[in-house]
């Protein structure tokens, strides 16, 4: 499988190309706070749909009600072949903590909040985000994934979703949800080629048909999750091909498998045409051999 082939995938029923764009990035420092250029976090997202971009990925605690009123601002009214794709499960505090909101009724709520600020009477897709080990969820928001599944589930039949995905869910935690009878539309987790701890989800979402969508795809400032740029192997790789670093962590994701759609970020319409140029990359077997055994 080369990164050119196959460039869209269903999504609730939709070709997504398979390079869209995530918002996270937008907000100011930490995913707080208004953009430091507004007009040219605009200017970005006018960019993408140019560039042929129809999956955007957002939320509503990113600002929060940050990234959700750009792309309104931006975009609306949306394209007719544009799937917008949200979150729940968090907020943010004042001094832009991330808090669990983990209960159905938050759910609820969160899905409402996007609705109001993406100006849109359903949003085509909304992922259940699963607080990770990392953060402490008291005893209040401790619930039970039926539960949440339960709601979700009936926000979709309500027409307010129109499917429901999930993120930061295992392997395991994705079959039992399938065995349970949960129509999954996407599963978004942390993955690249540096970091291939979830590598079991992107089997069994590429044995049932289950787009995959892997957040942190170049790695994150975070200690436990390396750049990809940085490495020297895809530095090579990079310097062989004559594509950038960034092009080639992202070509080399898209050609691990047909399932994944990626959602790469960025405040800056160069970065921006950087990123959407890694669809067209194809990347020779000897270097897809080489970024293979990084794992």
């Amino acid at each position: 499988m080369t990164a050119n082939e196959n460039m869209t995938v269903d999504l609730v029923g939709r070709p997504v190309h398979r390079v869209g764009f995530g918002a996270m990035q937008l907000p100011g420092p930490g995913v707080f706070g208004p953009p430091r250029d507004r007009d040219a976090a605009l200017a970005v997202l006018r960019r993408a749909v140019e560039l042929g971009v129809n999956h955007v990925d957002t939320a509503q605690y990113y600002g929060p009600d940050v990234s959700n009123e750009l792309i309104r601002t931006a975009l609306h009214p949306y394209p007719d072949d544009l799937v917008l794709v949200s979150k729940v499960g968090a907020l943010r505090d004042d001094a832009g903590n991330w808090i669990p909101a983990q209960r159905p009724e938050e759910l609820r709520a969160g899905v409402e909040a996007n609705l109001a600020s993406l100006a849109v009477e359903r949003v085509d897709v909304v992922n259940l985000r699963r607080m990770d080990a990392g953060h402490a969820v008291p005893a209040e928001q401790q619930v039970s994934f039926d539960d949440q599944a339960a709601a979700m589930t009936a926000l979709r039949d309500e027409g307010l979703i129109g499917g429901v995905g999930l993120s930061n869910v295992s392997a395991e935690e994705l079959q039992a949800a399938l065995d349970g009878g949960l129509d999954v539309a996407c599963v978004q987790n942390p993955y690249n080629v540096l970091s291939r701890d979830d590598e079991p989800t992107l089997r069994l979402c590429a044995e049932r048909g289950i787009p995959y969508v892997p957040f942190f795809p170049l790695g994150s400032a975070f200690e436990h999750m390396p750049k990809v740029t940085e490495h020297p192997t895809v530095i090579a790789a990079a310097q062989q091909t004559g594509m950038s670093a960034v092009q080639v962590g992202l070509a080399w994701l898209l050609a691990r498998d047909a399932s994944v759609l990626l959602i790469p970020g960025t405040s800056s319409v160069a970065h921006l045409e950087e990123n959407c140029g890694a669809g067209a990359v194809t990347l020779p077997e000897g270097v897809l051999g080489r970024l293979d055994l990084l794992g």
